[in-house]
Parts: C-alpha cells; sequence; structure tokens
C-alpha cells in the first residue's frame, strides 16, 4: 500500500508530498454523474457497494494519495433522530429544527453499528480494494449543531448564536450529544478499517476567538481525544480559520486544515512545529491555465516545506463546476514537483 499520506501525517519523511481533494468523490466527475443520475443522494450514501465505487472513483481518475469515504456530515444527525431530506435547491433540510430542551431531549446518541452499518460496510468493502489509505470523516459538534438549530444551510447562523448567547445551558446540552455521538462515530469508522480520520468544522468560522474557545473548542478537544485513543491520524479543518489559529492549536489534532485565504507559511508559523498541516491551494485556481496553476502548486509545495509535515490539498471542497483536467492537471503537478 502506498502509505506515504499517512507518514505525512505523522511528520515523516516521504518521498513526495502526498495529496487528496476534499470532496474528491463528486459533480466534477463525469463517472460519478453517471452513478448519480440512477440514484437520490442518501441512497447512494446508504448502499455500501455504491458508496464504495464512486469513494474509489477519483482514486483511480486522479492518482490521489489516500481516499475519503463517500458520505455526509449529516448523516449521524438522521440517526440521532431528525428527519433529513436533500433538495437540489435548498440542499439539506431537517425538519423541526432543535431550538428547545424537549428538542433536545428528543434526541438519542445513536448506536453506530444499529443505525449506520450501511457506513462501516462500505469502509469494510473500500479496505478490500483500495491501495491508497481510507480516510472517515465526521462533522465537528459546533458544525452539526448549526444545521440542527437552523435546520439546514444559513448565511447568518441567527438561531444559532441567539440560543448559545441567550440559553448557554441548552446549547451545552445539544453540544454534549453531538459530541458523544462524534467520538462513537468516528470510533466505529476506525475499527471498520479508516486508516485516519477529518473532522470538519466547516462553520466554526463564523466564531470570534473567544466564543470558538467557549463554544467550539471544549467539544473538539474531547472529540480528538477520543478519538485518537484508537491510533490513527485525526485531522481537524476549520473553514475561513485565520482568526481562530492560536485556538484550533489547542485541538490535540495531529494535522490541521488550512483554507486558502489564509498564506499557508503565516499559518505555520501560527501553529509551530508541532502539528502536519493539510491545504491549501485556492480551489478557483483549477480554472487557471495549466503553467499557472503550476506555479500555485508549486508555492503550496514550497510553504508547505516549512511544516513538520504537509498534505496537499485544496483549500476547501472542490466544486461542482471544476475542470476535470485542472484537477489531473494539480495532482500531476504536486507529485512531480515535490519528488525529492
Amino acid at each position: 500500500m502506498n502509505d506515504t499520506f499517512l507518514r505525512a501525517c505523522l511528520g515523516e519523511k516521504t518521498e513526495y508530498t502526498p495529496v487528496w481533494i476534499m470532496r474528491q468523490a463528486g459533480r466534477y466527475l463525469p463517472e460519478y454523474q453517471s452513478v448519480r443520475a440512477e440514484v437520490d443522494f442518501l441512497t447512494l450514501c446508504k448502499t455500501p457497494e455504491l458508496a464504495a465505487k464512486v469513494t474509489i472513483q477519483p482514486v483511480l481518475r486522479l492518482g490521489v494519495d489516500a481516499a475519503i469515504l463517500f458520505s455526509d456530515i449529516l448523516i449521524p444527525i438522521e440517526a440521532m433522530g431528525m428527519d433529513l431530506e436533500f433538495t437540489d435547491k435548498k440542499g439539506p433540510v431537517l425538519k423541526d429544527p432543535v431550538r428547545s430542551k424537549s428538542g433536545v431531549d428528543r434526541l438519542i446518541v445513536p448506536d453506530t453499528e444499529d443505525s449506520m452499518s450501511f457506513v462501516l460496510e462500505a469502509i469494510k468493502i473500500l479496505r478490500q480494494e483500495l491501495k491508497v489509505p481510507l480516510i472517515g470523516f465526521s462533522g465537528a459538534p459546533f458544525t452539526l449543531a448549526t444545521y440542527m438549530i437552523e435546520g439546514g444551510s444559513t448565511k447568518n447562523f441567527i438561531n444559532t448564536k441567539r440560543i448559545m448567547f441567550q440559553n448557554p445551558g441548552l446549547f451545552n446540552l445539544l453540544m454534549d450529544k453531538l459530541t458523544m455521538t462524534v467520538i462513537s462515530y468516528l470510533t466505529a469508522q476506525i475499527r471498520a478499517g479508516a486508516q485516519a480520520v477529518q473532522i470538519f468544522d466547516t462553520w466554526a468560522g463564523i466564531l470570534s476567538a473567544d466564543d470558538y474557545r467557549e463554544y467550539a473548542l471544549p467539544y473538539v478537544k474531547r472529540v480528538v481525544s477520543g478519538v485518537k485513543k484508537e491510533g490513527v491520524p485525526v485531522i481537524y479543518f476549520v473553514n475561513d480559520c485565520a482568526g481562530l489559529l492560536k485556538e484550533i492549536r489547542k485541538s490535540g489534532a495531529d494535522v490541521i486544515g488550512i483554507d486558502w485565504r489564509v498564506d499557508l507559511h503565516d499559518a505555520i508559523k501560527g501553529l509551530g512545529k508541532k502539528y502536519a498541516v493539510q491545504g491549501n491551494l485556492d480551489p478557483y485556481a483549477l480554472f487557471l491555465p495549466k503553467e499557472k496553476l503550476e506555479d500555485r502548486v508549486k508555492d503550496v509545495l514550497w510553504k508547505g516545506e516549512f511544516a513538520k509535515g504537509h498534505i496537499f490539498n485544496l483549500g476547501h471542497g472542490i466544486f461542482p463546476e471544476a475542470p476535470l483536467e485542472g484537477a489531473i492537471a494539480m495532482v500531476e503537478a504536486v507529485h512531480r514537483f515535490s519528488e525529492k
């Protein structure tokens, strides 16, 4: 097996910089679109053979150094007892948003093997077929809480912040249940065969440093501490992380994901030599002409050399509209220019 990704996570020397792409199994790939045309999104997530198939597609097409399980961060929320739907126009919709104690009380901490066995089955299939490491994942407690409170995606997070500030006791009850759920979920993924896990805190960047320290970080630290007992690398990604790096470095994760809005060298200086980093090419750079894209790749690679370890990635998920040839060129450039 190509273990370059795993060694980079631990800060060990590698022959080249490994690369994978957040959301690499997705709509920019024609072969994914062919599968997706036959089933709805949740059915795809919940059918192990299909989830495994689309997980493998970008590994074969792009030549990336790691696969990430095809699923969705909201899967455990549904298992906790919320009614989840995906629509083409609105994205995820969660009926009866959680904004009261009775709403929190109705939620359960699910048994992953009972309620999300399809995730574990997909992992087992993938471990038999993959020749690169498999990454499992979950949303972080704060990010999951925003979806549960808002009832889906939002731009202002007004209901989330209202509960945080006006009813912190209720917010903490919800976060406690989410934290236990995420620890259980990631632990089950690792025991099924995931060789690393990533915690996505997509919306933590809406918080000030003080609010992040109070309302998000304690729960992330609990998740990381609980999961690291399983002995695999833990990656923590916060979108829009520039103002939070001093707090993020307290998470305990092995690898810190960096979004594209912050200079990677500055982020490494802020984090210190203790952490490997992941990132952080602007996802829109895939639209550049090949020569200019390669210049951007070389710049990220050079800055990544200052970290304990570096995994090349985009600074957020690849867009559905991204040109496939750009993604292929990026992966090829990372391998070519980083080869020792």
